[in-house]
């Protein structure tokens, strides 16, 4: 996503000028777009035009024009959007009030006004316009002398550095030479990699090189974040995966992703961390169900208790057509953040997101128990809904199969 021009008042409203760069960016679009908002685009429109001999002619023309949204579809099989409403904006060819869809394209801009832009939907923003800040996965592909360490998306590889450095040959009698270029090669290296990747956010780091030299480095790496008080934990050192590559270039990193072990250690990775997280409320729900509840009613009990370790809300709650709804859901996303929360804002696209959904699309892990809240009965509609989700739903997630592939 691309964003041209942003406006936001202190009262919540605005506009945004965007344009969509993939068809991946139409997903972002529907989380942020609601029934009640403008938005001001360039459609085709076919008009009728009468000759001065009475006959009438039809063509299709370009025209802009801005609707009061009251209708969105979005295809996830072909990733489009329409956006159905009336216009408002004055046009020689559609009348106010006429009814028109907008159907939004790539590399085609819009502009999108919001009565209130919430929380929600600024981050929703901020991650559709970092592609990097979304990659689950980095890289690190080298040879001696080169490297270049790259972040991936589903749809894109995204270098953020290259390290091309003069490595002296190793040759006899002059092999302290060749040592210590590669040490200042390695160095430069992890020096980047520390600057560039985030560890917090990426689920898998691939070192890759031929010859020993992967080693040298993961090793290299571990000593240098350490010594600038950047120590990686347990959790992160396990992300990583050190295997062999031809070479140094961008290239290579296709042959390392066409490997069945890295391609089924990946395919776990882009459901991100929801899928551990909803796993382990599902083992709390049925060990130590008196820190583990879903539905609004239960979880915003525990929230007020400042009880809530972990919330777990599926983006299908923010899509709702009712104010009050989704108002309730943000200011709950933004009280457990203020309290140190863990907030994460499941897709409904994932299959984690799918079976949070069939258990009301919240749900909370606590710091503590509280025993109290289990003796409180759930709303009528939280009920029913719990009532009709699939046995299937209180068991673990498992991601089998490949997804999108990656373009190396």
């Amino acid at each position: 996503m691309k964003q041209i021009y942003r406006h936001i008042e202190k009262d919540g409203s605005g506009v945004v000028k965007l344009m969509c760069e993939e068809p991946e960016d139409m997903w972002h679009l529907f989380n942020i777009v609601r029934v009640g908002d403008k938005v001001r685009a360039k459609t085709l429109r076919k008009v009728q035009n009468e000759s001065a001999t009475g006959s009438k002619t039809s063509q299709r023309i370009t025209l802009t024009l801005e609707v009061d949204i009251e209708a969105i579809d979005f295809d996830p099989t072909s990733c489009s959007l329409h956006l159905k409403g009336r216009n408002i904006l004055e046009n020689e060819h559609v009348k106010l009030g006429a009814y028109h869809t907008v159907d939004l394209e790539v590399n085609r801009p819009f502009t999108l006004k919001k009565p209130v832009w919430d929380i929600i939907d600024i981050q929703r923003l901020e991650e559709s316009l970092d592609k990097s800040r979304n990659a689950d996965v980095a890289a690190v592909i080298m040879h001696e002398g080169l490297a270049n360490i790259c972040v991936l998306t589903s749809t894109m590889t995204i270098v953020k550095a290259k390290i091309d450095m003069p490595v002296a040959r190793k040759r006899k009698g002059f092999a302290g030479q060749h040592d210590k270029a590669v040490i200042r090669f390695l160095d430069a290296v992890a020096q980047a990699f520390l600057r560039h990747i985030n560890m917090e956010v990426v689920k898998c780091v691939i070192i890759a090189s031929r010859g020993f030299l992967r080693d040298q480095f993961y090793t290299h790496l571990l000593a240098v974040a350490e010594k600038q008080n950047k120590k990686f934990s347990g959790t992160d050192q396990s992300k990583f995966i050190v295997v062999h590559s031809s070479s140094g270039f961008k290239h290579a990193l296709k042959e390392v992703l066409a490997d069945p072990t890295i391609a089924a250690r990946l395919a776990d990775t882009k459901a991100q961390a929801e899928v551990k997280v909803l796993n382990q409320f599902m083992e709390l729900l049925n060990a130590d169900s008196s820190r583990a509840f879903y539905g609004f009613k239960h979880v915003s009990m525990a929230n007020e208790k400042f009880a809530i370790d972990t919330l777990m809300v599926s983006d299908a709650l923010f899509r709702s057509h009712d104010i009050l709804q989704r108002r309730q859901y943000v200011d709950l996303v933004e009280s457990v953040r203020n309290q140190g929360g863990n907030v994460l804002i499941f897709s409904s696209m994932h299959v984690s997101g799918e079976q949070l959904n069939q258990i009301t699309g919240v749900a909370a892990i606590l710091r503590f128990p509280l025993p109290e809240i289990e003796n409180e009965e759930m709303d009528d509609d939280e009920q029913i809904e719990s009532l009709e989700m699939p046995d299937r739903a209180l068991e673990e997630v498992h991601i089998d199969g490949d997804d999108e592939p990656f373009d190396g």
